[in-house]
């Protein structure tokens, strides 16, 4: 599904004229500013306070959970909402592993920040932390992880989708294999709510990340999925709350927010795909024509993220995105490329001059035909201007 700017939020309207880094942030959306409204001022007891009011704020709270849970098809219970992505991989990561028994991990070689972190952290307590390999498209063999598991591993890390070239990994293949030994498997989805269907039964992975900014929601919150009987140990302490995996009290607006968010995605989580499909297509098809020699596309054989696309410009991406900003264009990666994506393109066997030429363009629900037309224009004129 397509939208304009205007339906989204009138916030958009702060953003550049055209958009195009949705892998990074999304503005949110105003059916969820709206639900969140209440929980600023007027319901701001806490729900477990004894006052009818916060018995209020405690069901509006559970529903909110409802509403992720539906996302994913899990149950409610299975649901620890968080400060966002980054708490949730951490929790997940540090809460798996028993610090007093220091065994074998295994990441995926294209992790998040916050993964990648959170891993190599565990060498300190005496981890052997390994990194699977991947394709020259991004994408991990489930039987290079199965080749990889030991006696003594106790969790693999996996993500969903890669928020660079958009490759969508066999998380199903990979935790049946996990499964097959015994060996807890986590699953960072960040990038893959709101973009394609997400369905942890089908995925069988044992907790998942997800981010409420990824997919139109607010910034600062995010949700654990924990699978029914999976113990977890807490990383910070405090007042229990939250199955007692996180202290101090919920933000509960902003968990307001994402269960809107999360109810605004489910229903046109299909819809959105295709959408976005169709126009990213177009898109890299008009900069092929527009511009020679025409970019190249990177892990353009993998099954990827229908919103996402990563080129490798003829020439200095740098410069040409500097010029295209100077023309209201808003892309992906700026100059001084963040280490995910550094990391990203050498996992891929890409050179340093290919880094950096490389450009991520990520759509959005809110990217429009003409915006996708006009940004082809003003990259095709940015290019004239660098290559001159």
């Amino acid at each position: 599904m397509v939208f304009s700017f205007e339906s989204v939020s009138p916030a958009a309207a702060h953003l550049p004229l055209i958009y195009l880094d949705y892998n990074r942030t999304t503005p949110v959306a105003s059916g969820v500013i709206d639900a969140m409204k209440p929980f600023w001022a007027t319901h701001y007891l806490l729900p477990d306070q004894v006052h009818p009011q916060a018995n209020a704020v405690s069901e509006t709270l559970n529903a909110a959970r409802e509403q992720v849970a539906a996302l994913i098809n899990s149950e409610s219970f299975e649901i620890v909402f968080t400060g966002g992505g980054t708490e949730s991989n951490n929790l997940a990561i540090r809460g798996s592993v028993d610090l007093n028994d220091p065994g074998h991990v295994l990441i995926s070689s294209i992790e998040h920040d916050s993964v990648e972190a959170t891993a190599l952290a565990l060498r300190a307590f005496g981890f052997d932390v390994e990194h699977v390999p991947c394709n020259g498209d991004g994408w991990t063999n489930p039987d290079e992880v199965s080749n990889r598991l030991r006696d003594q591993t106790q969790l693999v890390c996996v993500q969903l989708a890669n928020p660079i070239l958009g490759t969508i990994q066999p998380i199903a293949a990979i935790a049946d294999r996990c499964k097959a030994r015994g060996v807890r498997i986590h699953c960072d989805a960040t990038q893959s709510i709101g973009k394609i269907p997400v369905d942890v039964t089908t995925l069988g992975v044992d907790t998942l990340s997800i981010s409420a900014h990824k997919f139109f929601g607010p910034k600062g919150v995010g949700a654990l999925f924990v699978r029914r009987g999976l113990e977890l140990n807490p990383v910070m302490f405090g007042e229990p709350r939250e199955m007692g995996l996180r202290p101090g009290p919920e933000n509960v607006a902003g968990c307001v927010g994402m269960g809107a968010a999360a109810s605004m995605a489910a229903r046109c989580a299909l819809e959105a795909e295709v959408g976005l499909r169709d126009l990213r297509d177009d898109l890299v098809n008009r900069l092929i024509a527009a511009i020679h020699p025409a970019p190249r596309i990177l892990a353009e054989d993998a099954i990827r993220l229908p919103n996402t696309v990563a080129l490798e410009m003829p020439g200095d991406a740098v410069r040409l995105q500097q010029t295209a900003r100077e023309l209201v264009l808003a892309t992906a990666q700026c100059e001084n490329p963040p280490d995910e994506m550094t990391r990203t393109l050498r996992a891929i066997g890409c050179s340093p001059a290919t880094i950096g030429r490389t450009l991520r363009i990520s759509l959005g629900w809110t990217t429009t035909r003409d915006e996708i037309h006009r940004a082809v224009e003003i990259l095709a004129e940015a290019w004239e201007s660098v290559r001159a």
